[in-house]
């Protein structure tokens, strides 16, 4: 879509990636608000904005959206980037659907439980509970694993936003230390996807706001 700059809101490496690296694929231009980690302690002002606190937000307008999955597929369509979804009348619309909410409902949440219980709040003494929720993203992923053990791609023999949203839950599981328990087909997966040019130029496109903004990323 010509001219089409809508906003977002993210911290780098942030689940806002699905919706950075689906623009760089789909050659959409983001006007990227970068913000401290966590925003709702570090930028208290952006609850203006979106009074969640999380991350990510597009601002489309008048339109607001707040779920990283759906981001990715609203600026997949919005951008014509008809390859990167699946429509009602190819055979693998359902599994498209299906992968593409698994990824942050299934895949993505446990790893977040991990990530506050065992790394944020360790002082808490729930780190126990957190190693639990790690255990059971790997038994999560057992849907992607036979998914992929005849595939390139999960749907469509395409890369679609289903990858995209996938993809960065099994990126997220390596950069905080679970990636034990991703099987040599997911590693192969997540190998390919990551050494897309789309995936690279959303990462540097991160970087690189978030140098201009004077903030890292939401996860070291």
């Amino acid at each position: 879509m010509q001219d089409w700059r809508p906003t977002l809101y993210t911290c780098q490496g942030s689940r806002g990636l699905r919706a950075t690296w689906a623009a760089a694929e789909a050659g959409a231009d983001l006007d990227l608000r970068m913000l401290p980690f966590p925003p709702r302690f570090q930028a208290p002002e952006y609850l203006e904005i979106n009074p969640l606190g999380t991350i990510p937000m597009l601002v489309d307008g008048g339109s607001k959206m707040t779920e990283s999955c759906a981001i990715a597929h609203y600026i997949a369509v919005k951008s014509g980037a008809d390859a990167l979804v699946v429509g009602p009348d190819e055979p693998d619309y359902a599994q498209y659907l299906d992968f593409t909410y698994h990824a942050d409902a299934t895949i993505t949440f446990p790893q977040t439980v991990y990530l506050r219980f065992a790394r944020f709040e360790q002082g808490k003494g729930l780190e126990e509970a957190g190693h639990a929720y790690a255990k059971w993203f790997g038994k999560r992923l057992v849907k992607v694993e036979q998914r992929l053990e005849s595939r390139e791609f999960l749907c469509a023999d395409r890369f679609t936003v289903a990858d995209i949203c996938v993809g960065y839950a099994l990126y997220l599981a390596n950069r905080i230390g679970l990636a034990e328990y991703l099987g040599p087909g997911v590693v192969d997966y997540l190998t390919a996807m990551t050494r897309r040019s789309g995936f690279q130029k959303a990462l540097a496109l991160e970087e690189s706001a978030s140098k201009d903004a004077g903030t890292g990323p939401a996860i070291g």
